[in-house]
């Protein structure tokens, strides 16, 4: 069984916590209010570079809830979303928008998001990639089939779960990757 020539890798990426800063207010985390508050993380311009260099695409995959709680809008997360395609060499953003009682497909840990950018942009999921910095994210990662990186944070809850590696940022994660066969 060999590599499909018409598939891709790709780097799956979570937003908050791994591209931009995520804020903490009594012990939980929370994205941006609005684009004024978005601050890249160091490195992560860096790490992008490298990776889209070597042909892979970056896909970010992001739960939004708070559009779902009624305490964010639609149109502030796809402007931040967008902000973000602006400033970094990002081929698409998957956002879901719902919360966990919604019980849809694409809410992490579920593998919903990853799997449509793969229809969409022709990805082998097995010879991807996710980076998340929570477990939802390598859930969804492993049900799809990639190899995970958690960044470890306090808020990581890295006893649910278990990465193939655990790294300190994006930027790590892109040296690792690099090392890695995926093609």
């Amino acid at each position: 069984m060999g590599v499909d020539p018409l598939t891709r890798p790709a780097v799956f990426l979570d937003r908050d916590g791994v591209l931009n800063r995520a804020y903490e207010r009594d012990g939980i985390t929370y994205p941006p209010i609005d684009v004024d508050q978005i601050e890249i993380l160091p490195g992560v311009a860096q790490a992008l570079e490298l990776l889209a260099g070597q042909g892979l695409l970056l896909v970010v995959v992001t739960n939004q809830p708070d559009v779902a709680r009624g305490v964010q809008r639609r149109d502030t997360v796809e402007a931040i979303n967008a902000f973000l395609a602006r400033q970094l060499p990002l081929h698409a953003i998957f956002t879901c928008y719902h919360d966990t009682p919604d019980n849809c497909e694409c809410r992490k840990p579920r593998p919903g998001l990853l799997t449509q950018a793969a229809h969409r942009y022709d990805i082998d999921l097995n010879a991807s990639f996710l980076v998340g910095d929570r477990w939802s994210d390598i859930a969804a990662g492993q049900a799809a089939g990639c190899r995970t990186f958690l960044v470890a944070t306090p808020h990581s809850q890295v006893e649910r779960c278990t990465p193939d590696y655990e790294v300190v940022d994006l930027l790590e994660a892109a040296h690792m990757i690099l090392t890695l066969p995926h093609m």
